[in-house]
């Protein structure tokens, strides 16, 4: 009876692993994945030198294949899923949902924001430098309002389709002007001669000397120094690019339309419902080859990495201080506001979103996350499709918390490293322009390096010092892209919470309408028969 017992209880255990690992299958190849890519990038660069651009680029292939399939399926889920989720709400439902959705992205972006002046003041990163910083690499300049105007115009795009595949930007064009610096004395070294007089002197020195005298003379032609001038121009050009703030924008509205008119837009609404579902499963195939083009995105990047330890002993400090803050953002600040709205385990729901934080690790983009993110909530966190078609979207183009918190950091530590002081009016302006900043920032590779422009001319600090980060922007890209999406999630589980009364609400409407519908068909079926047994009879 006791090995009976045991026999048994062996096999439900058996069983149980099954369907843990079932349950987790892309879980763990995702796990299986990262490890891969870093094993085999650090072990091809000592076999692929970084200026094999060719082999690099092949080995890129299969992750860029990923991005391409990610990519392409945002604008149909961002469309759909927004529409859908609009158009199923009731407007005074979607407004309490908007307005806590705003609501916990401005706190949890601001919270960010302070937590990592407060590091970067404290470690001071820009004072413990281990040597000269590498320079190289270019800087783009932006300006505050018109980066601002920019993210507002792209709002309301002037032509939808375009705004699939392009976006507007100003562009400001100064005069260059070269300034020459000062010719520099010129030394004279003398041989054989008697004089009174210095040996280094000016051209306009008078100087007796002997007959016999050997003059050198050593020059240096003058480097002009070139800036920028007076403003030649200003214009608005078109980038390539999804304009996925304007799709947002018009979608939320187009679905707000469409819940107003009711039964006219059904068909309309049924379509995009169902543009979402096909979208959906999409997803999932793209999903089961997501750790091969993982793998082969980190091994690529590892491979082209020039002069890594050089790279981590010039900014060992300034990476501390940013990973140190993403980490307790993520693992003590975000979870802390979960807790408190939800009172349920954080930690439970940061496991279910283990695979899209992977995947946002691995491409650097939260907007190409953002098909793995919402296949997380919904299916392995159980968060309602309409709250996760509402939030995630929106979430994705303007949540930036780990962006946000970079840009702090990075702000405060080129001050440092250029001796420039900080007062607290000026540690003010870089938090809310930091704010303001991670909000315009996009959804792709390194965008915070545009919007770093914004917040360091908000507190003169030069514009071409963003070169100092450069080198180890990548690295660290891939961190605060992780902590993005985490937010988007932890956000989309608390609207999820706050927002069951009017879900519960909407769907009792729903099964009385329907519940209606069906007694009315019934009166009109009872009506039809009795009149068909009558035209019968007679």
């Amino acid at each position: 009876m006791a090995v009976d017992d045991i026999n048994m209880k062996t096999r439900k255990g058996s069983e149980r692993c099954k369907e843990i690992i079932k349950d987790n299958l892309l879980v763990i190849f995702m796990i299986i994945a990262v490890i891969i890519g870093v094993a085999m990038g650090l072990g091809l660069r000592e076999q692929v030198p970084t200026s094999d651009k060719r082999t690099i680029f092949y080995l890129k292939f299969p992750g860029d294949l990923l991005l391409n399939m990610l990519k392409m399926l945002i604008l149909p889920l961002i469309v759909s899923s927004l529409i859908s989720a609009m158009s199923g709400l009731k407007a005074q439902a979607s407004g309490k949902m908007g307005l806590r959705t705003v609501i916990y992205y401005l706190v949890t972006t601001f919270c960010a924001v302070i937590l990592g002046i407060i590091l970067v003041v404290s470690i001071e990163p820009g004072y413990k430098r281990n040597s000269t910083i590498d320079r190289s690499g270019s800087a783009k300049a932006a300006e505050g309002l018109p980066s601002l105007l920019d993210l507002i115009r792209n709002c309301f795009p002037s032509n939808l389709i375009s705004a699939c595949f392009e976006k507007q930007e100003t562009v400001l064009k100064y005069e260059q002007i070269k300034i020459y610096p000062e010719i520099k004395n010129i030394t004279m070294n003398s041989t054989d001669m008697n004089s009174n007089t210095s040996s280094t002197m000016n051209m306009s020195t008078t100087m007796n000397m002997s007959t016999t005298m050997t003059m050198s003379t050593t020059t240096e032609a003058p480097q002009p120094k070139i800036v920028d001038g007076d403003l030649q121009s200003i214009s608005l050009n078109t980038v390539g690019g999804m304009n996925v703030l304007g799709l947002v924008v018009f979608s939320l509205f187009f679905g707000g339309i469409l819940a107003r008119i009711g039964e006219q837009g059904k068909p309309l609404v049924d379509v995009f419902f169902s543009l979402h579902i096909v979208t959906m499963k999409l997803i999932t195939l793209v999903i089961w080859y997501s750790p091969i083009g993982v793998t082969f995105l980190i091994a690529s990047k590892l491979v082209s990495m020039e002069k890594p330890e050089e790279m981590f002993t010039q900014l060992g400090y300034y990476m501390l201080t940013v990973l140190v803050g993403l980490a307790i953002h993520a693992f003590i600040v975000l979870p802390l506001v979960y807790f408190i709205f939800t009172r349920k385990n954080p930690y439970k729901f940061m496991y279910g979103m283990l695979q899209a934080l992977l995947t946002a690790w691995g491409t650097a983009s939260s907007s190409a996350t953002l098909p793995v993110t919402m296949n997380c909530l919904e299916e392995r966190n159980h968060v309602d499709p309409r709250v996760t078609m509402f939030v995630t979207p929106i979430g994705a183009t303007v949540n930036m918390d780990g962006t946000a918190l970079y840009e702090a950091v990075a702000a405060i530590f080129i001050a440092q490293y250029l001796g420039v002081p900080m007062d607290f009016g000026k540690v003010v302006i870089i938090s809310l322009t930091a704010t303001a900043a991670a909000i315009g920032a996009a959804g792709v590779p390194s965008a915070g390096l545009v919007t770093m422009a914004i917040v360091l001319s908000a507190v003169g600090l030069p514009v071409e010092e963003v070169r100092l980060i450069l080198a180890i922007d990548w690295f660290l890209d891939r961190f605060r892209t992780a902590i993005n999406v985490l937010g988007d999630a932890y956000g989309a589980g608390i609207v999820e919470h706050l927002s069951s009364a009017d879900i519960e609400a909407m769907d009792l409407e729903v099964e009385k309408a329907s519940i209606n519908d069906e007694k009315s068909n019934g009166v009109v079926n009872e009506a039809f028969n009795i009149k068909t047994a009558v035209d019968t009879k007679m």
